[in-house]
This record gives C-alpha cells, structure tokens and sequence, in this order.
C-alpha cells in the first residue's frame, strides 16, 4: 500500500510544527521553503488537519500554525486518516459505521470472500503502528535513537512545550 503525498507533507509539515513548537505561530512558507515542499499544497493539506483539531491557526504579521495539543498527545492515525480518509490496503476493504472490516465483493450472502482476512490483518497492522507513533516519536526518535517503542517520559519532557493556551485546551479535552 502507498500512501499519497497527502499524508507524506501532512506528516513532514507537523514534524516541522512539533520541531518549532512554543509561544509563536510557524509561518507556512518558511516550513515550505525549508523542506523544498510547495506552499499552495501545504495550505491545502494544513486546512484539513485544523479542521480535524490537530492544529490551530493565527493570522496577521505575526501569524502562522501552531500545533493544537502537545506532540505526545497526536498520533499518526489521526494525522494520516484527517488527509488520506480511512485506511485500506486494497480498494474492496473498507471500515463499516460499527467498526467492522467489510469487503465489496460480499455484497451476496453467499459469497465468502477469500482474501479477506489476509487484507483485514495487513489493515490492522498499518492502523496499529500508526496509533502507536506519536509526533512525539517521529520528532526525537532520530535524535534519541528510538527506532521503535513508546517515549519515555524523560523523551517527552524534552520536547518544547505548548503555550499555555493550548496546553490548558488540551487538557481540557482529555476530561
């Protein structure tokens, strides 16, 4: 399965607000320029994961995109299905509104598809790795040599912190 550059930039574009996080909004255009990605796209991309709640915007002279709850608290499902839509490996997979895995093809009662339990599995381990990463993980693991596994706390203590508005709201929708 490929993910499209949807999900590549949407990731690189919050690595790069996890990375220059504190009291000042990240101008788009530097993370753009930084990272040789076009700005127009990234606005496009940026627009969906503040509708999704992952990041919060300010505008003026001073304005750009901050991150809306601290790295530590975002995974990468939440990044990636808030660009991509819900995550198939093969176009006949999809989730059902109850949460099960359905396949297009057994739309006759008496069709039992034979590769479904192949495709539902290799969906769960995609959806699982990337509930498991956090943009805590992606942004001081390279550093920190953390190829796999959770962040330790001290890991997580030495990440910039939120300003205080919303490091308040985020706690605040954890109760």
């Amino acid at each position: 399965m490929m993910f499209s550059t949807k999900a590549e930039y949407g990731v690189r574009v919050m690595v790069e607000l996890a990375r220059r996080a504190g009291d000042e909004p990240v101008p788009l255009a530097e993370i753009a320029e930084h990272d040789g990605m076009p700005l127009a796209y990234l606005e496009h991309l940026v627009a969906r994961l503040r509708k999704a709640g992952l990041v919060d915007s300010r505008r003026g002279s001073r304005g750009g995109y901050l991150l809306a709850r601290s790295p530590t608290e975002i995974t990468m499902a939440e990044v990636v299905e808030a660009l991509e839509g819900s995550i198939a490996p093969i176009e006949c997979i999809s989730q059902a509104s109850d949460g099960s895995i359905v396949c297009s093809r057994e739309s006759d009662p008496g069709h039992v598809c034979p590769t479904k339990l192949l495709w539902t599995r290799v969906r769960g381990a995609i959806v699982r790795t990337l509930r498991d990463t956090t943009l805590a993980d992606l942004v001081l693991g390279p550093s920190l040599g953390l190829a796999a596994g959770p962040l330790s706390d001290t890991a997580a203590a030495a990440l910039p912190t939120l300003p205080a508005a919303a490091s308040a709201r985020a706690a605040a929708l954890a109760d």
